[in-house]
């Protein structure tokens, strides 16, 4: 039996006096409400009611049950408001800088064709593990290596001017005895100057002969960016970012290195609502290869 479905028959009932307008006043048929009522009243082992051919008047039992049968029925409407409440809380989410203004548009727009409200935080790799942390996002998109990730997005090289390889070798850009003009430098944007890209970098400029100088950490992605249009200089990136910046993209020849993305939620909260709904928005969001399990 429904406790709750029953009490609001008996309360609807008793407030009319009549099974046929207290059913209707609920909501449901006078069938319906007849046998709610007589399940209660099974339940109870008293009748609620005297029933006439007119009229339904409450039994001294009844009478002492009333109070107690209203308040149970209005705790359970402030409970299924509460919960509808809960449902349209907007989540607080940071994401990355690299997300184009048009991605984020649509995961918007498609979260909220699952019923999920998102307010979007942009933020860098540190500031998203920080709002994280003060719990002033409900979930993040954190950067971690590819093989803990849930989103994982190739990089590579890019260059204003096609370079006619189907890879990019750091080598390539060694300054030898005989170089003139500036060495071509690497530009890494602040999404990527996290120990697990930026590292293994370093230790491929380092061991392939290349200056300090070479790698670079720009401030920002426009800056990176406009760098390497009036030069013949490198943005690290991935395919999605050359694309919207009119850039010819390559892997890199010496490493494969990639962003890994995975949805951490503040406190005890559950990410699995976020990444069931809305698992392969996120990954056209981020230009994710694919939105399947960690180490994609």
């Amino acid at each position: 039996m429904d406790l709750v479905a029953a009490c609001r028959a008996f309360v609807s009932v008793s407030e009319h006096g009549s099974f046929t307008v207290g059913a209707a006043a609920a909501r449901m048929s006078q069938s319906v409400a007849s046998r709610r009522v007589a399940a209660l009243e099974d339940r109870f082992g008293e009748p609620l009611f005297e029933r006439t051919s007119r009229r339904a008047v409450l039994t001294p039992f009844g009478r002492d049950m009333l109070p107690t049968a209203r308040q149970l029925v209005q705790a359970a409407d402030v409970l299924l408001h509460e919960a509808e409440s809960a449902k349209r809380k907007p989540w607080r989410l940071a994401v990355p800088g690299i997300c184009s203004t048009a991605g984020l548009a649509r995961l918007v727009a498609e979260a909220r064709g699952h019923g999920v409200t998102l307010d979007l935080r942009v933020a860098g790799p540190a500031q998203r593990t920080e709002l994280l942390h003060a719990q002033q996002v409900r979930a993040a998109l954190l950067a971690v290596p590819t093989d803990d990730a849930r989103w994982s997005v190739p990089l590579g090289l890019a260059d204003a001017r096609d370079p006619g390889v189907k890879r990019v070798y750091l080598e390539t850009l060694r300054v030898g005895r005989a170089s003139s003009g500036p060495a071509r430098r690497v530009w890494i944007q602040p999404e990527d100057d996290v120990p697990h890209i930026r590292d293994p970098l370093t230790r491929l400029r380092d061991a392939v002969g290349l200056r300090p100088a070479q790698l670079v950490a720009a401030p920002d992605l426009t800056t990176a960016a406009a760098e390497v249009l009036c030069s013949r200089d490198l943005l690290l990136c991935s395919p999605a970012q050359a694309e919207e910046l009119a850039l010819a993209w390559r892997p890199i020849g010496e490493i494969a290195i990639g962003r890994g993305f995975a949805l951490a939620a503040a406190g005890d909260g559950n990410p699995q609502l976020i990444e069931a709904r809305l698992g392969d928005a996120v990954a056209r969001c981020l230009g994710a290869e694919t939105s399947g399990g960690a180490g994609t």
